[in-house]
This record gives structure tokens, sequence and C-alpha cells, in this order.
């Protein structure tokens, strides 16, 4: 059985403890005798709510990406799913870019599924664990491979039986913030989109940034002796813009400054296109804090439910803002 392994530590008697998880099961401690080769699950705090709980596993699928080479996709099916009906299509693009998606748990693997979305999340170019070469392929290429791998992958994905391929949205947080906001101006596909503290304009962007050396490594430069800045950016292509969009920041982020977001939404609004903004004010490139994430997830599930007709949010997000969704 695959199960993702981390937060690993070894004592002085050749035991090796550590965190392993899969899509459909929550964190547990194990551990792992390295001379029996004996592993032994040490914690069960979740056992009570996986015996009562539809936690919904993922299934993969290689497909053929840019220049010909395979993206690993994770595909998670709704509850009850029946393959003769069509699904709405929720596609996750992961941030970076160089990381990788993984059969590991994650409670947003089962927020989506558990309203009615197929939700799939691929590793395209940029993604670790598939070599240095495949890492490295981003580098100077934002707008590139990555954006090919996911429409190739957004052709296989809609080909399946049960998906609806007019009901289909992206979302992406942090670099897959960027690259939503990069397909919003190259394709009409999708019904609806979500970006998550990501990055609208490239040459501001640059220039506020706490992670500096960051885009100058990846870019190839600065605004001022690399073209790809302008070459990549989103806001250069704002004339094809037209698919609705959530967006979502905090504050505090200093990775990726709120004003990115801010910048993109008030170029939707000035073009007539639905948008909406959150700003959470206590948070920085990811919604972490306890009040946050009730609405983060709310919001997201109000707007998918809008444009690809999956189940309703739980609450109000108004009301979740305003901080009265729980008074009597």
């Amino acid at each position: 059985e695959k199960n993702v392994c981390t937060g690993i530590v070894a004592d002085s008697k050749d035991n090796l403890f550590f965190l392993s998880s899969k899509v459909n099961k929550p964190y547990e401690i194990h551990t792992l005798h390295f001379r029996s080769k004996e592993i032994k699950q040490m914690t069960f705090i979740n056992k009570n709510l996986l015996e009562k709980t539809d936690f919904r596993p993922a299934e993969e699928m290689w497909i053929k990406g840019a220049e010909g080479k395979p993206v690993h996709v994770f595909l998670i099916k709704p509850h009850d799913f029946n393959s003769q009906k069509k699904y709405p299509l929720i596609l996750n693009i992961h941030g970076g870019p160089q990381y990788q998606w993984m059969n590991s748990f994650r409670g947003d693997w089962q927020v989506y599924p558990g309203a009615g979305y197929i939700l799939a999340f691929p590793n395209p170019h940029g993604s670790t664990g598939y070599g240095q070469d495949y890492t490295s392929a981003i580098s100077g290429d934002w707008g590139g491979k990555v954006y090919d791998d996911i429409m190739l992958v957004t052709d296989s994905l809609e080909n399946l039986p049960f998906i609806d391929k007019d009901r289909m949205g992206a979302m992406g947080w942090s670099y897959g913030g960027y690259m939503v906001n990069w397909l919003q101006g190259k394709t009409g596909r999708f019904k609806c989109f979500a970006s998550m503290m990501g990055i609208f304009n490239l040459e501001t962007f640059w220039g506020v940034t706490e992670e500096l050396w960051f885009p100058e490594w990846d870019l190839k430069g600065n605004p001022y002796n690399s073209k790809n800045y302008n070459q990549y950016s989103p806001s250069e292509f704002s004339e094809n813009f037209k698919t609705p969009t959530l967006i979502i920041t905090g504050e505090k982020d200093y990775r990726v400054p709120y004003t990115q977001s801010i910048n993109y939404f008030t170029v939707l609004q000035k073009l007539g296109i639905d948008s909406r903004i959150i700003i959470f004010k206590n948070d920085g490139h990811w919604p972490s804090h306890i009040k946050s994430m009730p609405l983060y997830y709310n919001a997201h599930l109000e707007w998918f439910h809008k444009y690809l007709g999956g189940g309703k949010a739980p609450y109000c997000s108004k009301k979740l803002i305003k901080n009265i969704q729980f008074n009597n």
C-alpha cells in the first residue's frame, strides 16, 4: 500500500518514527524497525472518524503533456459516484512552482468531492519528484510548458465519460494562483476561476516580494534585463479576460503581497467581469487562522455552486464575514 511519509525521526534503538497518510487516511504516527523491517502503527487518533466518514480516495492517471512528457494526475470522485452521470470538474494547480501534489491527506481534497465535484490535481512541468530536468524546465518558462500541460490534462479529463466539459473550473494558490490568472488571458474553456494569493503583474511583483532572489532566479533576471516579466505577466493579456473569478488573499502576505490581488480585482471589475475578492486581515500567504478557514472553503463552494452547479455551501459567507453566522 502506497502512503506518504513525513516528519521522519530516528531514535538510538534502530527505530524510525514517521507520519503516514493517504488522501483518504489522515495522518497517524508509525514506526519502522531498521533490522526487522517491521512497520507498526502507533497512534489511532482518527479511528472513530474513519469509521463514520467516507473519505474519498485518489485515483492516479498519467497523461501525455508538453513535449510528450508524462504528467502525473490525481483524481478524486465524489460520494456515491455513478459512472453513468456527468459531474462538474475542479482542476487544482499547485504552488511552488517547485512543489508536488501527493497522495497525502489534505482537508480540501475532501471538501470539493463532498459537494459533488470531480477534483483533479496534476503535477505539471516544474513539479518536484520526477527528476531534476522536469523540475528545472519551468525556470524562464512560467507560462509555457505548464500551460501546455494544463491544457493537455484538461483535454484528457473532459473526454472522460463522467465529466461534464461544460462545467469545468480551475483554482490555484501562489504559483497556482498565478497560473489561474494566466489561464484567464489564454483560454475560455473554464466556467469560473478561483485565484488565491496569486501573481497578476510580474513586474510590480518583483519590486515588493520578500523573496527577491526567487523571481530573479526563476525569471532569469529582473524586469529591466529579462523579457520574461513582460512575456509571462497575466496583466499583459487583460483584453482577453472574460471568466468570473473569486480572488482570496491575505493582508500580511509578504511573499505575494495582497496588492497583486487588488490590482487583478480592479481590472476584472473595470472590465465588467463578475468577480469577488476576500482579504484576510490577519493572514499571510495562506489563510491559516482558525476563523479564516470556514470562510475560505465556504466562499469557494459558493462560487463553484454559482458557476458549476455543485452542492450549495453550508453557510452564508457574508454572515461569516460579519461574524453572525452562528448567532442564535
